[in-house]
Order: structure tokens, then C-alpha cells, then sequence
């Protein structure tokens, strides 16, 4: 089954594939050539049949090894066949499954939601430290030019984030929904002299945010708690939201941006960074809602835009961020590859084939299958905003964001 699978699929580079016996049989042509090992007589089977789950799955167990290259050339190999040949008939039946399931996958009301966080963010401390920037920003960076180090992008995505929420006074007050381990939060509190409010469902990220505040002296103007955004109350100038809409599900779209309207002030600004689709409404990737993101999903712009025109907000600006997180995750992986056995230390061999399938064949998704990042602005006053788009540029080149002397260049990568 999988090899008709393969021959089918595999036109443009070389697959070998060696079974348990040692046969090899041989796919396409070209480079490149990679060589895809079965160490026992059912992992055929199983790929065959569920590609998008078992894949990672028998890599993870060691059912499955990579010469010639690794995971992600593996992958990288047979999506560039996919796109180009189209999805075989399995691959379209799960698919089709899967959405229409995809409401019940992602119906996340509070208690499942910070389950979902728990799964994924209370992990040790010390693994996102072996692949992270020091600031630990786990969301996607905003690079001048793709070898622009993991920091300074981080940083710029900071930078450009503060300058779309106009910070143009002090004292403004500032909610981050998903605030993570503080880092934007205690930035905008430090350089922007704004009064933030972080809100996680992660203990362990609380834990470390409300540390940081302690330590840089902005206990006052920066605080934190483990609060559901359906729970919050009060007014805000501005309300921030990175990497936390993933999490979300379109069962509650409406819901999250009723919320963020009551929340937001009458002349308040608010920013939310997503991961998105470009193609359209889809399902979430077996594989990664099992193993990584529970009750996770990336939005087209259909499913997100009707939820904030319906709640009686305006959508002010939209930008579509290419190739970013993939050269995000390329960082990201490296520094865990050269930091494996450290991993392996904190948990075992069989976590870090698993971190290193997640972190390689996402950038493969980023790179090929129309994942991108959108940052939406919205407000509900239409004079909200000053009326020249320039204001985002002008502060982005004036601010001396996140304890950095190091000044924007004039233009960005796409």
C-alpha cells in the first residue's frame, strides 16, 4: 500500500525506501535523494494509511530513520511532491473528515482551555531554554533578512507590534491576552510607559512572568495572573494578543472579539498576531493536535474577519507575514538539535524526535503549504488612529524598544 502510495506521489527527487529485510525500492529521480528506513513490517501499513498522523508517530518511536538527511528533508521532499501532484485519496477522505469534526476539535470553554495550554507551555522551563532567545519570545520572529539573528528579530517583533498599538502617551492601560513569560509585556511596561496587564493559562509561564517583573523593579506598572480572557473586566487602551488566537477555535470567535470589545476602550487599539491560512478553511493537522497543540487551529482570514465585523468592530489594518516564522522555526531548531542531549536529559530520546519533527516539518508548512502570520489591528472609533498609515513607521524607527540601541533598518524582508 504505501509503496503504490509513493509511486503515485514521488516524481521530483529520489525516495528510497529500505524495508525491515534491507529491500529497497526506489521513487522518482532527481535530487534530492533521501533515504526513508522501516524497521519493522507493520509501520508500512500504518503510514499508508493515516500519512499524517503515523509519519510522525513511527519517527518519534524509531519505527522510522532518515539517511541521507533528516526528518525535515523527509518531509520537505514529499510536500513539494503533494503540492505538485495533489493529495492522494486518503489523504482527502481523512481531510474531509476532519472538518467536519473540526467544530468538536475545537470547542474549548475555560476548563478545556487551560488544559490545552497546560499540555503544551508547562512543559520544563529549562527545554524552552535550550532553543529560545533569552527573552524566551515563543511566537514568530520579524527578521530584515534571513540570517538576522534569533534576538535581534525577536526584538523587531516587539518593536513592531509596540508601534502598531500607537503607544503616543503614558500610563496607557494595556491588556496582553496570552502574555506568555512577560517579555512583551514587561517591554511595553519599560519602554513605552504603559500599565500592562498579562493574562496566561500557563502556571509555569506565570510563575516566570511575575518573577521578571520583580526583578526589573516593575511589579507596579506590570502585572500578571492566570485569568481566562472570559473572565476579565474593566476598560483598556490597548489590548494585545500574540500567538494566543491559535488557541482560540472558530466556535469562539465571536465570543473572543464580544470580549475584546467590551474590554477595549472607545478609542482604544487593539493588535492580535495569528498564525493563519492562506487557502481557505481547513482542519487542524492530526499530529500536531495530538502531540502538540491540543484544541489548536490557524484561521483563514474568512473565518476571523465575519467574527470582528459581527461584534461591531472595525479591522484598521491587516498584514500578512511571509517566510518569517519559517525562518523563525529554522532558529528554533537548531539551537534544539545542538542542544539534543540536554533534552534527552530533561526528558528522553523519544520527546526530542517528537520536538524535532514538530520544529522541522513546520517550517516545511511555513515554507510550502500557505501558513503564514497575520497581525490584524482593530478598533471601534473610526478616528481611533491617526488617518496616514505612516504613524507605524515613523514609531517603529524612532523606538529604542526593548533595552536595544540598535535602530530598524529602512526596509524589512518579505
Amino acid at each position: 500500500m504505501l509503496g503504490l502510495l509513493l509511486s503515485r506521489l514521488v516524481k521530483s527527487g529520489t525516495l528510497t525506501v529500505v524495508g525491515p529485510n534491507g529491500r529497497k525500492r526506489i521513487y522518482g529521480q532527481g535530487a534530492p535523494a533521501i533515504t526513508m528506513c522501516l524497521h519493522d513490517r507493520r509501520v508500512a501499513t500504518e503510514i499508508a494509511l493515516r500519512p499524517e498522523l503515523k509519519l510522525g508517530e513511527a519517527y518519534m518511536d524509531g519505527r522510522l530513520t532518515v539517511e541521507n538527511g533528516d526528518i525535515a528533508d523527509l518531509v520537505d521532499l514529499l510536500i513539494a511532491n503533494l503540492e505538485a501532484q495533489g493529495e492522494p485519496t486518503v489523504m482527502k477522505f481523512a481531510g474531509g473528515i476532519r472538518r467536519l469534526l473540526r467544530r468538536l476539535a475545537q470547542f474549548n470553554p475555560a476548563g478545556r482551555a487551560q488544559r490545552n495550554v497546560a499540555h503544551h507551555y508547562d512543559l520544563s522551563g529549562e527545554l524552552y531554554d535550550l532553543f529560545l532567545d533569552e527573552d524566551r519570545q515563543y511566537s514568530c520572529a520579524y527578521f530584515e533578512t534571513p540570517d538576522e539573528t534569533l534576538e535581534d528579530a525577536q526584538t523587531a517583533k516587539k518593536r513592531h507590534i509596540a508601534a502598531k498599538l500607537h503607544l503616543d502617551r503614558q500610563g496607557l492601560k494595556v491588556l496582553d491576552i496570552g502574555s506568555g513569560w512577560g517579555g512583551l509585556a514587561l517591554d511595553l511596561a519599560c519602554d513605552c510607559g504603559a500599565s500592562v496587564l498579562g493574562v496566561t493559562l500557563s502556571r509555569e509561564q506565570l510563575a516566570r512572568a511575575r518573577d521578571r517583573a520583580r526583578k526589573a523593579g516593575l511589579s507596579q506598572r506590570c502585572s500578571f495572573e492566570l485569568r481566562d480572557y472570559r473572565a476579565l473586566t474593566g476598560k483598556f487602551d490597548r489590548i494585545v494578543s500574540v500567538g494566543m488566537f491559535e488557541h482560540v477555535g472558530v466556535p469562539h470567535y465571536r465570543a473572543f472579539f464580544a470580549k475584546l470589545r467590551d474590554l477595549l476602550a472607545d478609542d482604544g487599539v487593539a493588535l492580535i498576531h495569528t498564525i493563519g491560512r492562506l487557502h481557505g478553511p481547513g482542519a487542524s493537522n492530526p499530529w500536531i493536535t495530538k502531540y502538540i497543540f491540543p484544541g489548536g487551529y490557524t484561521p483563514a482570514l474568512s473565518e476571523v474577519l465575519p467574527a470582528i465585523e459581527r461584534e461591531g468592530l472595525m479591522t484598521t489594518d491587516v498584514e500578512t507575514l511571509r517566510l518569517h516564522y519559517a525562518y523563525t522555526l529554522r532558529a528554533w531548531r537548531e539551537r534544539f538539535r545542538a542542544n539534543w542531549d540536554k533534552a534527552a536529559a530533561i526528558y528522553d530520546e523519544r520527546f526530542c524526535r517528537m520536538w524535532d519533527f514538530y520544529l522541522g516539518a513546520m517550517e516545511v508548512c511555513f515554507r510550502r503549504q500557505g501558513l503564514v502570520v497575520f497581525q490584524i489591528q482593530v478598533t471601534k472609533a473610526i478616528d481611533a488612529l491617526p488617518v496616514m498609515r505612516d504613524y507605524m513607521v515613523d514609531d517603529e524607527r524612532s523606538m529604542r524598544f526593548a533595552g536595544t540601541d540598535r535602530m530598524p533598518q529602512a526596509t524589512k524582508a518579505a
